[in-house]
């Protein structure tokens, strides 16, 4: 089964790993179970919801680089590993992914650097630069692909991977540009999750049952500019309260402070990526009330007129053709929440 991964975030949206690898399965940590007993065909399917967004989340971190003061080697791999599922899924798992090595790529972003050295997807990971990748976790956990991830985010580029196919190992150089440092997936179930919690982006697969890939980018953007902005560090240092303290009072307030923030971010890093930053006001004011009410009504969230007049003056602010357009509102990242 794949497990969706739950935790008390600031914002609400949105893993795949920042830049430099993305990670899968989807939703792959440690909570509630998703999906029980899948079989190749549905497997195929969320692997290609991972590719999905990690189609998204690549084009937004290595154009947006200059903008993020921690960057890793943007690869485009999906990383997974045999231990994320549950022993009674992994026939199945072994059937969809081969899993030659315990850690292996689910997908590959076409034309991102992997895919040019001609990473493939199911190839298997046996080393990242003199790292020998292995199974140390009790399945269900993502603790291997993680530990795959940290190892790849420490590496320069170019980097050498080891590759395991068709019974042969040779090595991979990848020169892949920079990208920001963050990670993304996709969680499993029927709500519109979307959540940051500094490090971590998760969206929530509904958006990709509902929406096309550049609506979905609009929220893919907000998730990052809370990263990129520090918003989980910030909220803590001002004494932000979680549960439902946060929705009353100075807690409600500075929680929309950072909303707009991320708003007003995640329009420069549509236009720097080459989307229209005209999207997300169109999505807002177009798809805004399909989302699950209890997430975007919420007191730490701005009223939808207010986000949607706070995004048309910082899409109307973007000079023409300036790329990459440094958003004013990056001076804010070192600045208390007030």
């Amino acid at each position: 089964m794949r497990l969706a991964y739950r935790v008390d975030v600031i914002a609400i949206l949105s893993t795949v790993v920042v830049a430099a690898a993305l990670t899968g399965p989807l939703g792959s940590t440690s909570a509630s179970p998703a999906v029980a007993n899948p079989d190749v065909a549905s497997l195929e399917a969320l692997r290609a919801i991972d590719l999905r967004l990690a189609i998204i989340a690549q084009r937004l971190v290595t154009a947006n680089a200059t903008l993020c003061r921690d960057t890793v080697p943007a690869t485009g791999m999906i990383l997974h590993a045999e231990t994320q599922y549950d022993p009674a899924s992994q026939p199945a798992a072994r059937q969809a992914f081969r899993f030659a090595t315990p850690v292996s790529v689910e997908a590959v972003v076409p034309g991102s650097p992997a895919a040019v050295a001609g990473i493939r997807a199911n190839d298997g990971l046996a080393k990242i630069g003199s790292d020998a990748l292995g199974a140390a976790a009790q399945p269900p956990s993502s603790a291997d692909r993680d530990a795959a991830l940290d190892v790849l985010e420490r590496q320069k580029s170019p980097l050498f991977v080891t590759v395991a196919r068709d019974g042969e190992r040779r090595e991979v150089k990848i020169p892949a540009s920079l990208g920001c440092r963050a990670r993304f997936e996709v969680v499993l179930g029927p709500k519109m999750t979307a959540q940051s919690d500094g490090k971590v982006v998760q969206i929530g697969m509904r958006f990709f049952e509902r929406y096309r890939d550049e609506e979905t980018a609009v929220i893919v953007a907000h998730e990052l500019a809370h990263v990129i902005l520090k918003h989980r560090v910030r909220l803590e240092a001002a004494g932000v309260k979680g549960g439902l303290l946060k929705e009353i009072g100075r807690n409600a307030q500075l929680g929309q402070t950072a909303e707009l923030e991320a708003d007003t971010l995640g329009v420069a890093l549509l236009h720097n990526a080459g989307f229209d930053p005209a999207s997300a006001a169109r999505f807002w004011r177009e798809r805004g009330g399909d989302i699950d009410g209890g997430l975007f009504r919420s007191r730490t969230h701005p009223a939808t007129k207010r986000r949607i007049a706070a995004i048309e003056a910082a899409a109307g602010a973007i000079p023409a053709g300036e790329r990459p357009y440094l958003s004013p509102v990056l001076a804010q990242r070192d600045s208390p929440l007030r």
